[in-house]
């Protein structure tokens, strides 16, 4: 009995080392393979790992020298921005920069609890009002023959910072003197389209190269007109009847004009208006608010 036991060890003992054997040996193979043969993919990435290696030292320089030319192109921007509209370069959001509390940690807290309390209070108050205007408003809107004013921007999409001067005392970029300025400038690459901001009848069409170039002019209910100079072509003629969103033109510089732009007027009879003033509901509020600071505070006109 002990002998068949010793002899069933032995064999045991025997198949484990074949076993042990036989893992080794096949570990041994696959590092050596592994070591020496390499798959395609495994090639190239070895190749591509190479590559990285040789580019990687080079990059910090590269980003160095692009990091120098990108604030030698802002700064020229800058320099070629006043010398168009003699104004400071817009910033990413200029109303941004206006907050409510300047240094707060150093205020007293009562202080900061009464400003606020009274700042409740004027907001409040100015709420009233604003809701007062709004029901005298559809109030109105209900009224029956009521005629709203062109309310559309008349290009697809513009930005703020493509807003120039605005309505005013603005300097003249050919004569270097102020002037009155009666629309509101949009800077567009020349051959951008130009809306109708809403249904009306083509009262005039001028073609020139002097002045206010090639304009339409668009007579719309209520005795509003709106007027577009400065087109590089015209695409409607005089007595034709328009819809809102109708191309009337492209955006161009004939006429006297420094650069290719929209110039926009808005008028009622013989009233001139401020353009900006119908066109809020076409944008966001802060896009709007931005709009009419652009416009404000832009000195030199484009024509």
């Amino acid at each position: 009995m002990a002998g068949n036991r010793r002899l069933l060890l032995y064999y045991l003992w025997t198949a484990l080392k074949f076993v042990l054997t036989v893992l080794s040996l096949t570990i041994v193979a696959y590092v050596v393979i592994a070591l020496v043969y390499s798959t395609d993919e495994e090639k190239r990435l070895k190749e591509q790992n190479a590559l990285y290696e040789r580019i990687y030292p080079t990059l910090p320089s590269k980003i160095d020298k692009i990091g120098t030319d990108l604030a030698t192109l802002a700064k020229k921007d800058d320099i070629i921005y006043k010398d168009i509209f003699h104004s400071e370069p817009p910033k990413d959001d200029p109303m941004a920069s206006l907050g409510i509390f300047f240094g707060s940690d150093s205020i007293p807290d009562s202080k900061l609890v009464s400003y606020t309390a009274a700042k409740a209070d004027r907001l409040l108050s100015d709420a009233a009002g604003v809701d007062s205007l709004f029901r005298q408003i559809v109030s109105s809107l209900k009224e029956e023959g009521l005629v709203l004013p062109p309310m559309e921007l008349p290009l697809e999409s513009i930005s703020y910072t493509q807003t120039g001067a605005g309505i005013g005392t603005k300097i003249n970029p050919f004569y270097t003197t102020t002037a009155q300025h009666n629309g509101v400038d949009f800077v567009v690459a020349q051959d951008t389209p130009v809306l109708a901001p809403a249904d009306g009848v083509v009262a005039a069409v001028n073609h020139s190269l002097k002045g206010e170039g090639n304009t339409v002019t668009i007579k719309h209910k209520g005795g509003y007109r709106t007027r577009y100079l400065h087109l590089y072509e015209i695409k409607v003629s005089q007595g034709q009847s328009v819809r809102k969103g109708k191309v009337i033109g492209f955006a161009g510089m004939s006429g006297n004009a420094y650069a290719p732009h929209l110039h926009y007027e808005v008028w009622r009879d013989s009233t001139l208006l401020d353009p900006l003033n119908y066109i809020f509901a076409s944008v966001s509020p802060e896009e709007y608010s931005n709009m009419v600071y652009m416009a404000r505070y832009t000195q030199q006109s484009m024509d």
